[in-house]
């Protein structure tokens, strides 16, 4: 198994006391940005708290049956039935679009991905198998059987612009890290330096059920199982550490900031082989690639 980086408390975002007081059950990590965690995965809310109906953005929709869950959440954080002015998404997989057919229909909302990101999302493709010989954990074990999609929001789907802005987040900008799926987004805002990675690193062994129970922080490459592409998820860690972010939210584990994230993230990127490649995998060989449309297979 690889190894990976465990950080000091210190560098994890979240003051344990304002998390014992949030009653919406987020992570506010900056003024305007929260997440919140369902189950194994996090979705993120990207507003000023109490700005209302309209003036924020979802990104990312969790696990199937957690929409209720994320409605309860937006309406504590911004306001009763707040509804957002965009969800934005990182990719498809299915730990990642649980709630977007039913969040989409019900709220009336564009729903933004990466033009390559579109088939899984529009119901004319599905993703490549999970890996179940990668990783060495259980999540890793069971990925064979994890939905593939795709899910069809057609109605509501829009490429996001080329020119990388974020519809409805001023300041914020998309950047193309593929590798983990090849349609693969973070959102990066230069200001305060606040990074929403995504799948492209996690801060939690997500090949590990246990790792996932208890989210011990580590630095950690993409999720092993459903990596597509190893040699373009290095690079992606790369354009991603060379940002230099000061603070950090991903699909996977506790949000995390400061010198020593950043050391750690730094690490990830010139060790990538070593420290988040596995030693052997189907996609290692055989990357499944959208230039040949291998990525895509059929629903």
């Amino acid at each position: 198994m690889s190894k990976q980086l465990s950080l000091p408390e210190e560098a994890v975002a979240i003051d344990p006391v304002l998390d014992a007081a949030r009653h919406d059950h987020t992570h506010e990590i900056a003024r305007d940005l929260a997440y919140r965690r369902l189950g194994i995965v996090n979705v993120m809310f990207v507003g000023s708290a109490g700005c209302g109906d309209r003036n924020w953005v979802l990104v990312d929709t969790g696990l199937p049956g957690t929409r209720g869950l994320i409605e309860e959440a937006a309406s504590e954080r911004f306001g009763l039935d707040a509804r957002p002015s965009a969800i934005v998404m990182t990719h498809g997989h299915f730990d990642h679009i649980g709630a977007l057919e039913e969040l989409a229909r019900k709220w009336e909302v564009p729903v933004y991905a990466h033009a390559l990101e579109r088939p899984y999302l529009d119901g004319t493709a599905a993703y490549p198998p999970g890996d179940p010989s990668v990783g060495g954990g259980m999540m890793a074990a069971m990925a064979r059987f994890y939905p593939r999609g795709p899910v069809d929001v057609s109605e509501r789907l829009q490429t996001l612009p080329e020119d990388g802005g974020v519809p409805g987040l001023p300041g914020w900008r998309w950047i193309h890290s593929p590798g983990h799926s090849v349609g693969h987004v973070s959102l990066w805002r230069e200001e305060d330096g606040a990074l929403i990675a995504g799948d492209a690193f996690v801060t939690t062994e997500q090949e590990s059920a246990y790792a996932v129970a208890v989210q011990e922080p580590v630095m950690h490459g993409p999720p092993m199982y459903y990596t597509v592409e190893w040699d373009k998820a290095r690079q992606s860690v790369q354009r991603l550490a060379a940002l230099r972010p000061k603070i950090v939210v991903t699909g996977h584990g506790r949000a995390m900031q400061g010198p020593e994230m950043q050391k750690a993230l730094d690490r990830l990127a010139a060790e990538f082989d070593t420290i988040a490649v596995p030693a052997k995998g189907q996609y290692l060989s055989s990357p499944a690639r959208a230039e040949d449309g291998t990525a895509y297979r059929k629903p």
